[in-house]
C-alpha cells in the first residue's frame, strides 16, 4: 500500500476498513488501534522519505545551476562583450523552441582539477535535442572555462558524445571554440588510445558510415584540434571571431620567423576565399547557427530500427509519489513495483514469471508510448517456492535464470531493455555456491553483454559489485546510463567496505609496532568512511563519466523516450547469440 502525503488519504483508508471489516471497530478495538497506528506510521515514513528525496532533487538543481555558469559570470560577460554567445546560449538558439532535450554529462569534471582552477562540465556542453525537427547531438566547447582548453575529462566527454552518435547514427553538430589541449596536463590527454587523437579517428569512421557531421568555428581552433571541423562534412566559420590554423602567429614566428596576424593566417576571409578550408562564412554566431539549421532541415530521412511505439499516456499513479516511496536509507526495503507504476504508461505492466525468481522483476510495459522490457531489482523481502525468505536487492540463482531468459525474449522481439538498478550484488554463502550462483550469474552477464537491442540503465539506489555488471553497468554499453540523486556506486556498501578497510589498516599499523586504541580505531574508521562515502556518491561517478548524468526521478521517462528515439536511427544488424554458456 502506498499513501500520499495528504492526511485525507488516511481517513479514506481507515473509513474503507471500517466498512469492509466492521468487526474491527465493533468487537476488536485494540486491533483497530494497532491498524490506525500502522497507517499513521506509514504516512510519517512516506513524508520523511519525501522530504529527504526532494531535498536531494533540490540539491541537484542548485549544483546544476552552478556548473551551468561555466567559468563564471565575469567570463560570460567578457564573452558577450566580444560579440559571442556562450556554449549553452548557442545550443539553445540552435534547438527548436519548446522541444525536449537532455544534457549529457553536465557534472563531468565536478570537483576535479582544483589545483588547475576546475573544469565545470568538462569545459564542453553536450545535448541531444531537435534541430529543424530532426534529432541531433550537439557538442559545444565552453570558452569561458580555460578558453575552452581540453582537460583529460574534456576528451573523455567528447569521445562519449561521438560514441552516442556512432551507436545511434545521430547527426552530430560541433560548435568549436577552443584553445586546444591544456598543456599542463598534455601527458593525460595526448598520446593514448582513448585520448585526443581518437576524436579525429571517429570523425573518419562516422563519415564512412554516412553519419552527418557539421562544424561551426566560432572562436579559436588550433593545432590538432583544427582537424575536427575540417574532417566534418561541412564547416562554417564566424567572421572576426573564428580562426583555424595548425599554428598561431606566436608559434609561426618562433618556428619560421614569419610575422603574421591570426586573422590573416586563418580567419574567415582567408579560409573561405583563399585556402578553401571552410565552406561558409558567417557574420556572427546567430548567422552561423542559422546556417546549421538550414543544413539540418535538408537532411533526408533515415532507416529505422523499427521499435514499437504507440500513443503515449501518463502514468495513472502520481509520479511525484516516487519521492515518498524511495527510502532515505539505502538499506531499507520498498516495493520496486510501486516505482515502476509511476514510470510506465497507464501505470500498467505485464510481469514475466511473476512467481519465480522474485528478487528481479521482469516486465513488459510502455514508456512514452515505446514498448520496453524492464529488468528491475525488487527491494523487499520475498519468499521463494520453498517458502524460504530471500533478501531484497540481492540476485539469486532463480532470479538470474529468469532475467537471462527475459533478456533473450526481448532480443527476439526487438524490444529495448530498461534496467532499474538497486542491487547489493549476488547472493553468497555455501548454499548459493553449491547451487551454482556463479554459473547462473555468468549466464545473466552473458545475456546482457550479447544483447543487440538498445539498453538503458537507471541507477535508482545501490549499484554494488557484480550486481552493477549484471544489471547493465557502464561496462556493458547501455545507450544511456543515468543515476538518481539517491544512487550509490561502489564495489560494496559503505558500512561493509569501511569495516574491511579498517581491518586492513589496523593490521598494517600493528605490524609497524603501533598500538591501536579504541579512540584511534574510531578515528581511522571515520577517515575511511568519509573517504569511501565521497567515492560512492553519484556526483563522484558523474564527474568521471561513469554515468551520463544525475537526473531528477521525474525526468526518467523523458530520458528513456529520447534515448529510444535516438536508438531507432540505427537498424539492428547483428543477431542475438549468447555463445557458450553453462546450463
Amino acid at each position: 500500500m502506498v499513501l500520499s502525503k495528504s492526511g485525507d488519504v488516511i481517513g479514506k483508508i481507515i473509513g474503507l476498513s471500517l466498512q469492509t471489516f466492521p468487526s474491527i471497530h465493533d468487537n476488536q478495538s485494540n486491533a483497530f488501534c494497532i491498524f490506525t497506528v500502522k497507517i499513521c506510521h506509514m504516512e510519517i515514513t512516506f513524508n520523511k522519505n519525501e522530504d529527504h528525496n526532494k531535498l536531494l532533487a533540490s540539491q541537484l538543481k542548485r549544483k546544476f545551476q552552478r556548473v551551468s555558469l561555466g567559468g563564471g559570470l565575469s567570463r560570460i560577460d567578457k564573452h558577450h562583450q566580444n560579440g559571442k554567445l556562450t556554449a549553452r546560449e548557442r545550443i539553445d538558439f540552435l534547438l527548436d523552441k519548446g522541444s525536449e532535450s537532455i544534457e549529457i554529462a553536465a557534472f563531468a569534471g565536478d570537483e576535479m582539477y582544483k589545483e588547475h582552477g576546475g573544469c565545470p562540465s568538462g569545459g564542453v556542453v553536450v545535448k541531444i535535442g531537435y534541430i529543424s525537427g530532426k534529432q541531433c547531438i550537439i557538442v559545444a566547447n565552453d570558452a569561458t572555462v580555460k578558453a575552452g582548453a581540453w582537460f583529460p575529462i574534456t576528451g573523455k566527454k567528447n569521445l562519449r558524445a561521438q560514441e552516442i552518435a556512432l551507436e545511434n547514427n545521430l547527426p552530430i553538430i560541433y560548435l568549436v571554440d577552443s584553445a586546444g589541449v591544456y598543456l599542463p596536463m598534455q601527458d593525460e590527454i595526448f598520446p593514448d588510445k582513448e585520448h585526443f587523437g581518437r576524436i579525429f579517428r571517429n570523425n573518419a569512421i562516422m563519415s564512412s558510415k554516412g553519419i552527418t557531421q557539421i562544424a561551426a568555428i566560432m572562436g579559436s581552433c588550433v593545432a590538432g584540434g583544427a582537424y575536427l571541423p575540417i574532417m566534418s562534412d561541412e564547416s562554417i566559420i564566424v567572421d572576426k571571431t573564428g580562426s583555424i590554423f595548425l599554428a598561431g602567429s606566436y608559434l609561426v614566428k618562433a618556428a619560421v620567423g614569419e610575422i603574421i596576424h591570426n586573422e590573416e593566417l586563418g580567419g574567415a576571409t582567408t579560409t573561405t576565399e583563399i585556402s578553401g578550408v571552410c565552406d561558409y562564412k558567417a557574420t556572427d554566431d546567430k548567422d552561423a547557427l542559422t546556417i546549421i539549421k538550414n543544413m539540418v532541415d535538408k537532411i533526408g530521412d533515415f532507416d529505422k530500427a523499427g521499435f514499437n511505439r504507440k500513443k503515449s499516456f501518463q502514468p495513472k499513479e502520481n509520479p511525484d509519489d516516487i519521492f515518498g516511496i524511495l527510502p532515505q536509507s539505502r538499506s531499507d526495503q520498498y516495493d520496486m513495483k510501486e516505482i515502476i507504476k509511476r514510470l510506465v504508461d497507464h501505470s500498467e505492466f505485464q510481469e514475466y514469471k511473476a512467481n519465480y525468481g522474485k528478487t528481479i522483476i521482469c516486465a513488459y510495459a510502455r514508456i512514452d508510448g515505446w514498448a520496453v522490457g524492464i529488468v528491475a531489482n525488487q527491494r523487499k523481502m520475498v519468499k521463494n517456492a520453498k517458502k524460504e525468505m530471500q533478501f531484497g536487492g540481492v540476485i539469486y540463482s532463480d532470479s538470474s535464470d529468469k532475467a537471462t531468459r527475459f533478456i533473450a525474449n526481448c532480443n527476439q522481439k526487438k524490444i529495448p531493455l530498461v534496467f532499474l538498478q538497486d542491487v547489493n550484488g549476488f547472493m553468497v554463502g555455501s548454499k548459493s555456491e553449491h547451487g551454482g550462483i556463479i554459473k547462473d550469474g555468468a549466464k545473466m552477464v552473458n545475456a546482457v553483454s550479447n544483447s543487440v537491442v538498445p539498453k538503458f540503465t537507471i541507477i535508482i539506489g545501490n549499484s554494488y559489485g557484480a550486481g552493477n555488471y549484471a544489471m547493465c553497468g557502464k561496462a556493458y554499453d547501455p545507450r544511456l546510463i543515468v543515476a538518481w540523486p539517491s544512487a550509490e556506486l561502489a564495489v560494496m556498501g559503505g558500512a561493509q567496505a569501511a569495516k574491511v578497510l579498517l581491518q586492513i589498516e589496523t593490521a598494517s599499523l600493528k605490524k609497524k609496532g603501533e598500538k591501536i586504541t579504541v579512540k584511534k580505531e574510531k578515528e581511522i574508521l571515520k577517515t575511511i568512511t568519509d573517504r569511501y562515502n565521497k567515492q560512492i556518491s553519484p556526483y563522484y561517478a558523474a564527474a568521471r563519466l561513469w554515468t551520463d548524468g544525475i537526473i531528477n526521478p521525474l525526468d526518467t521517462r523523458k530520458w528513456i523516450s529520447i534515448g529510444i528515439e535516438a536508438a531507432n536511427h540505427a537498424p539492428i544488424e547483428k543477431k542475438f547469440n549468447m555463445g557458450v554458456v553453462q546450463v
